[in-house]
């Protein structure tokens, strides 16, 4: 017995793939590795090393595996490289009748099915948890929301969910963290109104999802009540936390607050950086994300893409040519990142903001993406801001050679010739987007009343709340102009 626990020990304690050689060749020595206790911690151990082979050899040298074996082989393919190993485990184990699936063995191959995208094994084995009696298990059905929410099965998600006999915070964070990524926001919102007048806590995980979703729609107000419940319940320790409000602040225009929280945290890492770092890019503050850069270096965090394009999208907006192309460069020169699609799309933006188009056109046909349309798009942009007949009508072009030509192509197109004054071009503008099968997608917005998320699609008034929420807007605008009005007073004034 002492041997067995001695085993044990090493095994739980080895942080050297060496050294597990060595208590592997130990183990057979001395004839242990017989015991299912040992057996299963050694192939545990070489699948924490990430030598998965090693685990698959070892589990076909057990002559008769129990579940926890079959458990940890599942488990070691579900969070590895082949994913779809582990659900052909799973179905191995489901035709050997010496053992049976437990709630870790459903929980691991759900995460499987969900890397994989496996939408019908999913189905297959939620029925297997229901025959099997794991129908109300938190674990289990807490999977099962992931699982179906990785490829956006909003109602079943949901309905496992609601059938839940038992939900723990692990489960309501899962589903408002789910609901945030696939888009939905509102419901994501709502859910939190549902743990309060349920009686349902909350940690720093319920309140990043709902972050994450007020950063999307713009919801200061929902945010700042967010941050309030955070500073009370002192959970302002928690770097996630502090990322996810950075993002929300940034995102809804407040940067003065993103910074306070910024220069309030006691750890930082690579997200708090690029958070505020792309606040103040996309807000056209590029020498505030210049300067910010600049500290995060001697900060010992080292900066990857997303920085980057903070950088140059800041550079963009703010008219610095220069700086953003020794950017662009340095990326790759000093820190041996490729510039991708989104790299090159924020230097041909940078160029024909700048009235540099013939630039933006070289780097475009220059770049590996010379067939993308979002740089021939972002082109067709910068040539409508300038009024340049010739190049809009050639990014029209290749849209259209690509197959990618959307209705508003056309009317940013149809937008140059009404400034050229060219009627007939305007004309044949309507009539492709008329007859050329091309569709707009309606433009939709958010508006937040009294801490709830509307939102509204243009020309929709079969909403039973269209009336509040077009009075609401209109008293928007009417503040806008009062606020407007005042500053021009002021200015006469001076």
């Amino acid at each position: 017995m002492l041997k067995i626990f001695r085993m044990l020990a090493l095994l739980t304690h080895c942080n050297d793939a060496r050294k597990l050689d060595q208590i592997h060749a130990q183990i057979l020595t001395d004839g242990c590795f017989a015991i299912p206790a040992i057996s299963n911690k050694l192939l545990n151990s070489y699948a924490r090393f990430n030598a998965l082979r090693l685990s698959q050899i070892l589990f076909h040298q057990i002559k008769n595996p129990l579940t926890i074996h079959w458990n940890s082989i599942i488990k070691a393919f579900s969070h590895g490289p082949d994913a779809l190993q582990a659900v052909k485990y799973y179905n191995r184990m489901a035709s050997c009748h010496s053992s049976h699936p437990n709630s870790i063995t459903f929980s691991s191959v759900l995460v499987a099915c969900g890397r994989i995208n496996a939408g019908n094994k999913c189905m297959e084995i939620h029925g297997s948890t229901i025959r099997s009696g794991f129908r109300s298990d938190v674990v289990v059905c807490t999977n099962l929301i992931w699982c179906y929410a990785a490829f956006g099965e909003l109602g079943s998600m949901r309905k496992v969910f609601d059938e839940m006999t038992e939900r723990n915070l692990v489960a309501w964070n899962s589903l408002i963290s789910c609901y945030s990524q696939m888009g939905f926001h509102r419901e994501a919102l709502m859910l939190f109104d549902e743990m309060k007048s349920g009686g349902v806590g909350f940690d720093g995980f319920s309140l990043v999802g709902l972050l994450s979703a007020c950063a999307d729609v713009g919801a200061l107000g929902v945010g700042v009540e967010l941050h309030r419940l955070g500073r009370e319940k002192g959970l302002m320790d928690n770097v996630y936390l502090g990322n996810a409000l950075i993002d929300m602040y940034a995102k809804c225009g407040s940067l003065d607050e993103a910074l306070l929280v910024f220069n309030g945290m006691k750890e930082r890492d690579i997200f708090s950086w690029n958070s505020i770092i792309v606040g103040y890019g996309v807000h056209g503050f590029g020498d505030r994300a210049i300067s910010l850069f600049k500290k995060m270096l001697p900060a010992g965090v080292k900066p990857d893409s997303i920085t980057f394009l903070g950088l140059l999208c800041g550079c963009s907006h703010q008219g610095l040519v220069q700086n953003g192309v020794d950017y662009f460069e340095t990326m790759s020169s000093e820190f041996g990142l490729k510039p991708d699609v989104k790299h090159y799309g924020c230097i041909v933006d940078l160029y024909g903001r700048a009235g540099k188009l013939s630039r933006a056109l070289e780097v475009i046909e220059s770049s590996p993406f010379s067939d993308s349309a979002v740089l021939w798009r972002t082109f067709l942009a910068s040539s409508r801001m300038h009024k340049d007949v010739r190049n809009g009508e050639k990014a029209l072009e290749k849209l259209k050679e690509l197959g990618a030509l959307k209705a508003g192509d056309c009317i940013l197109v149809a937008g140059i010739y009404g400034e050229a004054r060219d009627l007939k071009g305007v004309a044949r503008m309507r009539r492709m987007i008329k007859y050329g099968g091309l569709t707009a997608t309606p433009s939709s917005s958010w508006i937040e009343i009294d801490g709830r998320i509307r939102k509204f699609v243009a020309n929709d008034a079969s909403r039973l709340d269209f009336e509040e929420m077009y009075c609401r807007l209109q008293e928007m605008v009417r503040e806008a102009s009062v606020a407007e009005s005042e500053f021009e007073q002021l200015q006469v004034g001076l």
